[in-house]
């Protein structure tokens, strides 16, 4: 079973941004825009803030 924790969800104009955590992979984010496309990157983030950061300057190129 994984082991997955969501630590935010947030929607901006109709899109939305996830940061979770998977064991040995750290933080990592998500954006599903608003025709359900995914969007991210492989890169690790050691902190669900850092993660928030850069998901949010995603969000902010893609809105």
């Amino acid at each position: 079973m994984s082991q997955i924790k969501v630590d935010t969800v947030i929607c901006i104009n109709g899109s939305i941004l996830i940061v979770y955590y998977t064991p040995g992979q750290c933080w990592q984010f998500r954006v599903i825009s608003s025709t359900g496309e995914v969007f991210g990157e492989q890169k690790l983030y050691y902190t669900a803030r850092a993660a928030l950061k850069i998901g949010l300057s995603w969000l902010k190129d893609e809105v």
